[in-house]
């Protein structure tokens, strides 16, 4: 269900996104350590695009989320919205600026109040943002929006436990896009949901997509859903980027071993058997104590000299396709490639 999308109209960049949390210990609370959530993330969104993020759970796809909708401070890089630096904004210009992104969350059962209606916690955002003038013109959007995520309008002053999981997830849409944002972040909004409802709310996301022209930034780890959504996909691990494509060329042309990995593991009828599939080995490294040179090396198959020692670039190695990974670094030296065990490679960071 791609779309068609103006790639010269970027609706977001980001830059260089970093977010450590710190670890503090002691009656003065100091610093410890750091949990090293982001490291340098990069992207652009346009206008109309859904951007998906994918990957292990504790990646950091949520954390990327939240740091460019600024519920949580980046420790440092930028966020611009609209060719506005979102990340310098403060008081009424930041509350302005956050009309244009919303947020939906993962669980539908959690992320509504349940002393609130439905008419009600749809109006949230326009109360707040107060954007009419009279009750009726309040009451109207509200019926709008409720129509357009297929919400029966006799909802209006029921609460949230008398809905089911996929009625809750329309309500927390409808909340989402009611203000018309720009930009929406939905955060694994159907893993929650049965997978006949995850479809629909799926399909309901492309359509609103389509009439109000919305740009989507889809955090998720479920790759088949992604492949039906997504335009474009960004593979993070440990924090890091680790191949960055449009959805068709990263399906068809995996290049990065994790991206490999990844795709493999997703059920395919009448194909491999399991036990032909490639597992990946160990456990993801604790983001407290991240290993040295490319993260993913304790776990590569293909892991190098060189991937022990130093951070892998962004290499192009194709139209819009990027891959953090030493095999596709034409400079490095016969010493630089030889093959490390994976076994040895973990040893070497203990």
């Amino acid at each position: 269900m791609a779309n068609t999308y103006d790639k010269n109209d970027v609706v977001l960049e980001v830059r260089d996104l970093t977010k450590h949390y710190p670890i503090k210990k002691g009656l003065l609370g100091k610093a410890a350590a750091y949990v090293h959530a982001l490291e340098g993330v990069s992207f652009d969104v346009h206008r109309g695009e859904t951007f998906a993020i994918v990957g292990e759970s504790g990646c950091g796809k949520s954390t990327t989320g939240k740091c460019v909708l600024r519920l949580v401070e980046p420790t440092s890089g930028t966020v611009t919205l609209d060719g506005e630096d979102f990340t310098a904004l403060s008081g009424e210009a930041l509350t302005r600026a956050r009309q244009k992104m919303k947020l939906i969350f993962q669980d539908p059962y959690s992320s509504l109040n349940p002393r609130m209606t439905v008419s009600d916690i749809i109006a949230e955002p326009i109360d707040i943002a107060h954007t009419y003038k009279t009750r009726a013109e309040r009451d109207a959007r509200v019926e709008q929006v409720m129509q357009a995520v297929g919400l029966d309008l006799t909802y209006k002053y029921r609460y949230p436990h008398e809905f089911s999981g996929g009625q809750r997830q329309r309500i927390g849409i409808a909340r989402a896009i009611v203000l018309e944002p720009e930009l929406v972040v939905c955060d694994e909004p159907v893993s929650a949901l049965d997978v006949s409802v995850q479809a629909k709310v799926i399909n309901l996301l492309g359509e609103l997509q389509e009439q109000y022209g919305l740009a989507y930034i889809f955090i998720s780890h479920d790759l088949s859903v992604v492949k039906h959504i997504a335009d474009t996909v960004m593979v993070m691990y440990l924090g890091h980027t680790m191949e960055l494509a449009p959805k068709q060329e990263l399906f068809d042309n995996p290049l990065h071993p994790y991206t490999q990995a990844l795709l493999d593991v997703i059920p395919k009828i009448g194909h491999e058997r399991i036990q032909d599939k490639k597992i990946l080995e160990g456990d993801v490294p604790s983001p407290t104590n991240p290993p040295k040179g490319c993260c993913f090396h304790t776990r590569c198959p293909h892991c190098m000299k060189i991937c022990c020692e130093r951070v892998p670039e962004m290499h192009e190695v194709g139209p819009e396709h990027t891959c953090a990974c030493h095999l596709f670094d034409k400079d490095l030296s016969e010493e630089d490639r030889t093959p490390v065990a994976i076994n040895a490679a973990v040893a070497a960071d203990l």
